[in-house]
């Protein structure tokens, strides 16, 4: 696929077929991902990649933990508050969204819908967490980051969908316990991955962009 036309035209999926994609195929998008590049060259990631009765197994402790009340562990905490710009955008795709389905991501029970299908990772057949040592900078979280665009964008030119997820790694620590990641990693990012299923409406909405004399200046 053509570089820029892979760039505007992947999305987040959240709806996926149940076949299984080949291990090949998932080793492929992770090669092409591991020449993102980094600080110094340092490639501060890690990849772990769940399927089948793991996947589930995992996805199961999650919602019961959700489902529970207990308080999550993530190792990066959620934002608390957005600068007006962003907020705005926030708030402009809540509206829309609401106005395209009729949900609103804002209300009590859509959010605890939202979390149990990331934990349940969109019923995607595979799932992937990305992590890192936690005493690297930020500069290793942009360099992870650089990274997930690329597995993402590799995915998407090969025919697979995904979708970036913070929610799971809402229980981080149980989380890690669980694969066996050590402790002193920090769980950056979930990825759900798979085959898109896009006759369903949930994958027919994408999402605005901001334009570009809203983002950038041009001086001289």
């Amino acid at each position: 696929m053509e570089t820029l036309k892979c760039i505007k035209e992947r999305m987040s999926i959240r709806k996926f077929k149940k076949e299984e994609v080949p291990t090949e195929l998932l080793e492929k998008v992770i090669d092409a991902a591991r020449h993102s590049p980094s600080y110094k060259n340092s490639q501060p990631w890690n990849v772990i990649v769940l399927s089948g009765q793991k996947k589930k197994e995992l996805s199961d402790m999650l919602v019961e933990l959700y489902e529970s009340g207990a308080a999550p562990t993530p190792d990066l905490p959620a934002p608390e508050s957005w600068p007006p710009p962003e907020e705005k955008r926030i708030s402009d795709l809540f509206r829309k969204r609401k106005e395209a389905t009729g949900i609103d991501l804002s209300a009590p029970d859509i959010v605890a819908k939202t979390k149990k299908a990331n934990f349940q990772f969109y019923g995607a057949p595979h799932a992937m967490y990305l992590y890192q040592h936690s005493s690297l900078s930020s500069w290793s979280l942009f360099d992870i980051g650089l990274f997930a665009q690329t597995l993402m964008l590799a995915a998407h030119d090969l025919g697979l969908g995904t979708v970036p997820q913070a929610f799971a790694t809402d229980y981080a620590a149980q989380t890690k316990e669980f694969l066996g990641i050590p402790s002193d990693m920090r769980l950056v990012l979930g990825i759900s991955i798979g085959w898109p299923d896009m006759e369903s409406p949930v994958n027919s909405m994408k999402t605005d962009r901001a334009p570009v004399e809203e983002i950038a200046a041009f001086v001289q």
